[in-house]
């Protein structure tokens, strides 16, 4: 280990460097980590491609990542939670804990989140694609099976996001019949966490068929290319978990669900959306978004130190940090990669 671990950086669109990055010291219950695996998220895509997420706009070098695991190399005095050598899932969300939104249990909405690797606030909230960073011990939850991987841990995050999109559908699905629409991760994560919630199908939409085919893997009864046969899944569904983040898909899952169904929106779409309003009335349609998780965190590493879950399939490929750029381009080409993690070298 260098004195100073390198760490991926972005400067601004398609401006990737590899620098390194001082770990700040360790406080009394922080806990110094070396990246195990950091999976690359849609969001980690959009500020390498645009240089921003939506209106967050990196304005000075951001670290990114936010799904990673870690292997503990030293503890802080007060530290019980985690000990040396330990294998942690690690949740990159911060609320603080005290505004009125946490303080009504929806800490997903707090006013003052600190959220890793985001431009969101400034200074940037800093994130895992580096060789080393020190993180305070409540964010880490400890996975001791052996035979779970660093790479299965570092799922935890977005199968949480799954778990909380089916929260927002209802919590049980039990019996129900769910559509997906999205098929690269969050979508196959949705179809996880249908699955745990006891829907009797589930079928997934999606306009390419390497995305279908992994669905399929992950347990999905039903995989439908959305370009050509939408019409088929037209009301039959109790609930739709959108999770392409794109408008047709958004209307598809309006008009997928019965009457009186439930709609929620998991992606990210465009600022404005057409939507056919008086259907929605009309049918009297649910339409609730589902913004990252609230609580969901442990759950998903508990189904996945279980293999209740078992993201294996979703793992395309796995590159060291020093292979980056070629890691985030195989993440944005979706014909060849459904989740592309970064590794410590």
């Amino acid at each position: 280990m260098t004195e100073f671990p390198q760490a991926v950086t972005l400067h601004g669109a398609r401006d990737l460097r590899i620098a390194p990055r001082e770990s700040r010291p360790l406080g009394a219950h922080d806990v110094r980590l070396r990246l195990g695996a950091g999976g690359i998220c849609g969001s980690d895509l959009h500020y390498w491609q645009h240089g921003r997420v939506g209106a967050f706009v990196i304005r000075e070098p951001l670290v990114p990542g936010h799904e990673a695991s870690g292997v503990v190399e030293a503890i802080g005095a007060d530290v019980t939670r985690v000990k040396v050598g330990d294998r942690v899932a690690i949740d990159p969300s911060h609320p603080c804990g005290v505004c009125d939104y946490c303080r009504g249990g929806r800490m997903n909405l707090c006013r003052r989140m600190f959220f890793l690797g985001s431009a969101s606030v400034f200074p940037h909230a800093q994130g895992l694609f580096a060789q080393q960073f020190v993180m305070g011990e409540r964010q880490l939850t400890p996975v001791n099976e052996a035979q779970i991987s660093l790479g299965e841990i570092a799922c935890a995050e977005p199968l949480s996001i799954g778990l909380h999109a089916v929260q927002r559908a209802g919590g049980s699905l039990l019996g129900k019949r769910v559509l997906v629409t999205g098929a690269g991760t969050i979508g196959c994560m949705c179809v996880i966490a249908a699955r745990l919630a006891g829907a009797v199908h589930v079928a997934v939409a999606d306009v390419a068929d390497r995305p279908l085919e992994m669905a399929r893997t992950v347990g999905a009864d039903e995989a439908v290319r959305s370009d050509r046969d939408a019409a088929s899944l037209h009301d039959r569904f109790d609930v739709a978990l959108e999770a392409a983040g794109a408008a047709p898909a958004l209307l598809l899952a309006l008009a997928a669900v019965e009457r009186g169904g439930r709609v929620v929106q998991v992606g990210t779409l465009p600022d404005e959306v057409a939507l056919p309003a008086n259907k929605i009335m009309a049918r009297e349609l649910d339409l609730v978004g589902a913004f990252r998780a609230n609580g969901e965190f442990d759950l998903a590493v508990q189904a996945i130190r279980t293999r209740r879950a078992d993201l294996r399939p979703l793992i395309t490929a796995q590159l060291p940090l020093a292979r980056a750029e070629e890691a985030f381009v195989l993440a944005a080409d979706k014909s060849r990669s459904t989740k592309v993690q970064l590794t410590f070298e």
